[in-house]
């Protein structure tokens, strides 16, 4: 009980430390609606696409579910949340769904305006889906894509080239690692001088993320989209995050849930282990009950903790440009 108690205080201290409000005080869902949005493609011709125009995917309009579900993408996009008082950092920011629909209600705008409401830019990404008529790859190049395009923008929106890093959630987590495991591997043919510009993220928030496509924890439906029902190992092991960690990796946060039934666990533990055989700093937090899909976590609950910790982690890291002037305030005891 005093190990959760000094956890729990741990990241009300944080915040506290380094100026970060809560995310129960982030601007509320309804100021998402006026976002600037860049298209992550010239024409919106996404490689392997069918060049439609007017947001029509193969199976008519993209589509939204009254809870901010999205599917049927044929413009993969990134919405910007632009704060009021920037700091030089920005976030790529990836909603999970199994790579069969994308979470942005419960998951990235929450986790966008939070961002933004800490003078992190947000930029929320909205990419195309594998069951959509797509082949499964398509997802990863406009992981690949968005890094480039956001820095392709540093200029435009202030930002400083070296303290832009990316977060996902569950399929989106899987998206977001294996876009900072894999960023010197060529996954589409440039398209203009954006793609000249690494897509190397420099850190990374994986949160309940799905992670490897590995016996025996191979259940998960972003598995099944992105190599199929029947994959070889071999196959399995070339989309496994944990798998594809090199010393240039950057920085990782993990959060996971002990009780997590839909991502294993596992997940987490494996790329931890990965990631110190690398020897690339990462810091990994495990939380006993939470299940699967929190987002930013409900308060009261053992996962709201999560933001604050990665908040804290990302300042004293330096990532959070002008936050990390503050490193040296951290609270004298976990």
């Amino acid at each position: 009980m005093v190990n959760k108690r000094r956890e729990l205080l741990f990241a009300t201290m944080s915040g506290a430390a380094f100026g970060w409000v809560s995310p129960s005080s982030a601007a509320p869902a309804g100021q998402a609606a006026a976002q600037e949005t860049l298209d992550l493609w010239p024409d919106n011709r996404a490689p392997q696409g069918p060049g439609q125009r007017q947001g029509h995917g193969p199976d008519g309009p993209e589509k939204v579910s009254a809870k901010g579900s999205v599917t049927q993408v044929s413009r993969p996009r990134l919405i910007v949340y632009r704060p009021a008082r920037p700091n030089g950092s920005a976030m790529l920011v990836i909603a999970g769904g199994g790579y069969a629909h994308i979470e942005r209600g419960s998951e990235s705008t929450p986790t966008c305006l939070w961002l933004q409401a800490q003078g992190v830019t947000a930029f929320e990404l909205v990419y195309r889906l594998p069951g959509e008529h797509w082949p499964a790859e398509v997802p990863l190049q406009d992981g690949q894509r968005a890094m480039r395009v956001i820095r392709s923008a540093a200029g435009r929106y202030g930002l400083d080239t070296g303290h832009i890093g990316v977060i996902g959630f569950s399929a989106g987590g899987h998206l977001a690692g294996f876009t900072a495991a894999t960023a010197a591997v060529a996954r589409y043919a440039p398209v203009d001088a954006a793609d000249s510009l690494s897509s190397r993220p420099d850190f990374a928030g994986l949160i309940y993320p799905v992670l490897t496509f590995m016996p025996p924890f191979d259940h998960t439906h972003a598995r099944r989209e992105i190599v199929g029902e029947h994959p070889t190992a071999e196959q399995s092991a070339a989309f496994s995050v944990d798998h594809l960690v090199t010393a240039q990796m950057p920085p990782v946060f993990l959060a996971q849930a002990q009780d997590d039934p839909i991502s294993p666990v596992d997940n987490s533990l494996l790329m931890f282990n990965a990631l110190r055989a690398a020897g690339v700093p990462a810091e990994m937090h495990i939380f006993p009950q939470g299940g699967h899909g929190w987002g930013l976590g409900k308060p009261g609950t053992r996962v709201h903790a999560w933001p604050g910790l990665f908040t804290e982690w990302a300042a004293f890291n330096g990532f959070f440009g002008a936050l990390s002037e503050n490193a040296g305030d951290r609270p004298a005891s976990r």
